[in-house]
């Protein structure tokens, strides 16, 4: 077992040490004008080296979040009111400025964001992202056709939410400003899909 957690742990410095190489690189020239090549030599691996960890190009920048992908599906789990569970999460998460909640003006995640957002390569790949979230929330809630459309709604309001900090952020205005709008706006959102899922129920 000792082993085993060693070589996990070794595997998963390695997605993340490639990772940040690749996102430096592209952050300092393009997305477009770096190419896979470059991001092995520089990590100092082979090509099909780097291609058995990150299957394409933009798996590399995604990598940063996935862990994100079960986030929802693992906050509602064995929760007697989802909805609630995913407003208290989202709330905390503003209240912590965690960068996938948008509110977040350090440098580095407004860059990171700016690259993810204004490369379509890299928008259409997080998109399939939030598929599969949304997949995994539904399965977490019945899994059934209530499920998927209580999923669906809940999964682009986290997203709307999210995007529309980054976006006053990314146009300079300050995190003080934006964070009582974003906490109103939480609520608000939150509260009308209680209303709308008061019957919803986790399976797990």
């Amino acid at each position: 077992m000792g082993e085993m957690g060693l070589r996990e742990r070794k595997k998963q410095r390695m997605y993340q040490d490639v990772s940040d190489i690749a996102v430096r690189l592209f952050l300092e020239r393009g997305f477009d004008a770096v190419s896979v090549a470059e991001v092995a030599a520089e990590a100092g691996i082979s090509k099909p080296t780097l291609f058995r960890y990150f299957p394409a190009k933009e798996d590399l920048v995604l990598h940063r979040i996935a862990d994100h992908e079960t986030e929802a599906a693992r906050v509602v789990a064995g929760a007697a009111d989802p909805v609630g569970a995913l407003r208290r999460h989202f709330l905390a998460g503003l209240a912590g400025r965690d960068p996938v909640t948008g509110l977040n003006d350090h440098p580095e995640v407004l860059a990171f964001h700016r690259l993810l957002y204004g490369t379509p390569s890299l928008a259409a790949r997080a998109y399939a992202h939030q598929e599969r979230s949304e997949a995994a929330l539904a399965e977490a809630l019945g899994g059934d056709l209530d499920a998927r459309l209580a999923a669906g709604q809940i999964i682009a309001v986290q997203r709307v939410l999210a995007l529309e900090n980054w976006r006053r952020i990314a146009a300079g205005e300050p995190v003080e400003r934006v964070a009582p709008d974003a906490v109103r706006a939480a609520e608000r959102a939150f509260g009308r899909l209680a209303e709308a899922l008061s019957e919803l129920r986790s399976t797990r």
